[in-house]
């Protein structure tokens, strides 16, 4: 049997990027930091995000029709930490690509509709269908092994 610890720790060993996961709401943006991100298809241009069902911003995705995915740059690991839940002080500063918020500085921005929705699990996988996208370029923020960067 596999536990939880010895799946996180070498699930741990890949080195992925970190992006936050915005969506609309009568508030005002919602954010989430989400690593479980993957290109699906060229065509259709298709992502998919893995949110955990006791996330705080689950709920409010699955109310909405679309969500936008920004793509960390290297010094945005307080944003990181802000959306995943860490006591911050770094004020987000959101911007819209194609009606969608998405956070200020990223190296890429993409807006998303919501094509499907697949239970996986204790998570739900959100595909998107890609609407529109702005690259900036830069260093992405990596996260390896528990840590931004590698070691």
């Amino acid at each position: 049997m596999v536990t939880a610890d010895a799946f996180k720790d070498a699930m741990g060993r890949f080195a992925t990027g970190v992006t936050v996961v915005t969506v609309d709401t009568p508030s005002g943006p919602r954010g989430l930091t989400v690593n479980a991100f993957m290109s699906l298809s060229l065509d259709p241009p298709l992502v998919g995000v893995a949110i955990a069902h006791r996330a705080r911003t689950y709920d409010r995705l699955r109310e909405s029709d679309a969500f936008g995915i920004s793509i960390l740059k290297d010094d945005q690991a307080p944003y990181s930490n802000l959306f995943a839940g860490a006591p911050s002080e770094v004020e987000p500063n959101f911007e819209t690509v194609a009606g969608v918020p998405v956070l200020s500085g990223a190296v890429a921005q993409v807006a998303c509709r919501i094509d499907a929705r697949h239970a996986v699990g204790d998570h739900d996988l959100f595909v998107g269908l890609v609407t529109d996208l702005v690259v900036y370029g830069g260093t992405p923020l990596l996260y390896h092994r528990g840590r931004y960067g590698l070691d």
